[in-house]
């Protein structure tokens, strides 16, 4: 939303962001892996050889083949532009890292290690108050009010209860997914009743259901994405870049029983395998010491710490000659970067071997919905029937087809920052037009 405004601004459009949280930025300001793109001039300046045809197949991969390929072509093609749009903005993401399902490192994120959400939130929020760009708070779009077929107003409901209609001849739905709704996550997967959800309390579906009033088609509803590492009691997400740091799995026995940077699905469905459908994610001070988001997990006291591996075995009742061996044994796979086990390739980046370590206990948690509303690769919103419906357009989790069955860590940053940006460029076309 924030990226299709300043788009759609500096292409001559007046914008007005209506936003009905208290807060700006959603689920972005949770994210913490980073945001995915392949044959950027920060990869090269790091020596990173990587393709767009690579980085193509492996989404398409990941997602079982149900990505719709008009959608993820466009993706894969501007995502470096997107990396080059943000740095021109004062947003800067040359670290790099990876997560699950990439072979290689092409996860941009701040070069500090931080989180990448609220960097990118409070990056795009100063482009916007730079620019003027008026943001209503606590203020929830009811309908999109149209006449003759064509967008006239959005019908909005202000914190006090009163309701008014702003005109306006296009309108951009970039409201996120509905993890954070109960039923309608229910609805469609009968089989996640119960599980917790990583997303913030505004994620319900709102702009699916408003868009599905004007007759907009949806996709791959039943499509979503459980994520594997969540820390049930805060519902606290476990960032995937702990893991392509060089963090590793193992069960309450203290064995490894998955390929940690597998896909989510496969590393959420072993999880939900173990007798006591949990696990613990390992990790030592170097891990930390490249990873800010450990500091995050640290303050909210989500972490178990001790001195040796020993004492952590204590501390978290596992057999400590078991996890002893465990790591061991990684540890020897990490210095031949060859994972004799489970076959990972990728964030083996050292030995676990300097104190303190560290564990977090997680299960997985419903982290992402796939499907969404139907679009076409200028983010117009389209029927049932595929047409166009004018000026309505939409990007980011309420959209469908992007991410197939399954989404990559890092890809739904990248999601939203090239969808956004051209969310924004084509309403403001379309209104000129």
């Amino acid at each position: 939303g924030l990226a299709s405004a300043i788009q759609a601004h500096d292409h001559g459009a007046k914008v007005v962001i209506v936003e009905q949280m208290p807060v700006i930025g959603g689920n972005t300001n949770k994210a913490s892996a980073g945001m995915n793109a392949a044959e950027t001039k920060f990869q090269r300046l790091k020596g990173i050889v990587d393709s767009k045809e690579l980085f193509y197949k492996e989404t398409m991969a990941g997602g079982k083949n149900k990505n719709n390929p008009n959608l993820l072509r466009y993706f894969v093609e501007n995502a470096p532009e997107a990396i080059d749009w943000l740095d021109n903005n004062d947003i800067e993401l040359s670290g790099i890292t990876t997560t699950g399902g990439m072979s290689i490192d092409r996860t941009h994120r701040p070069e500090s290690g931080a989180a990448v959400g609220g960097f990118l939130i409070s990056g795009l929020v100063k482009n916007i108050n730079k620019r003027g760009i008026e943001v209503m708070l606590d203020t929830a779009v009811t309908e999109i009010v149209t006449e003759n077929n064509k967008v006239i107003g959005v019908k909005i409901s202000e914190e006090d209860g009163s309701t008014r209609v702003i005109k306006t001849k296009a309108v951009i739905i970039a409201t996120g997914g509905f993890s954070a709704n109960t039923a309608m996550v229910e609805k469609y997967r009968p089989d996640l009743k119960g599980f917790v959800t990583t997303n913030h309390k505004g994620a319900t579906g709102s702009g699916i259901m408003i868009l599905e009033k004007l007759g907009a088609g949806t996709v791959d509803m039943g499509e979503i994405q459980i994520h594997p590492t969540v820390e049930q009691t805060s519902s606290y997400l476990i960032s995937e870049s702990i893991r392509g740091g060089g963090a590793i799995l193992v069960s309450q026995k203290g064995q490894r029983f998955v390929n940690e940077l597998d896909t989510r699905d496969k590393v959420s469905a072993e999880i939900i395998h173990l007798p006591e459908h949990y696990a613990y994610i390992l990790f030592d001070q170097q891990v930390r010491d490249e990873n800010k988001s450990v500091e995050e997990y640290v303050s909210n006291q989500l972490v178990t710490q001790a001195n040796t591996l020993e004492e952590l075995a204590q501390e978290l009742s596992i057999d400590s000659r078991t996890l002893a061996n465990t790591v061991a044994r990684y540890n020897q796979f990490a210095i031949t970067k060859h994972d004799q086990d489970f076959g990972r390739t990728t964030g083996i980046r050292h030995p676990i071997e300097k104190a303190p370590f560290y564990a977090i206990k997680i299960a997985p948690g419903v982290h992402h919905t796939m499907g969404g509303v139907t679009i076409n690769t200028q983010t117009q919103v389209l029927d049932a029937n595929k047409n166009v419906i004018q000026g309505v357009f939409a990007a980011g989790e309420v959209v469908g087809g992007i991410h197939g069955a399954n989404r990559i860590g890092g890809n739904a940053v990248a999601d939203i920052i090239i969808f956004g940006m051209q969310a924004g460029k084509k309403a403001a076309h379309y209104i000129k037009s």
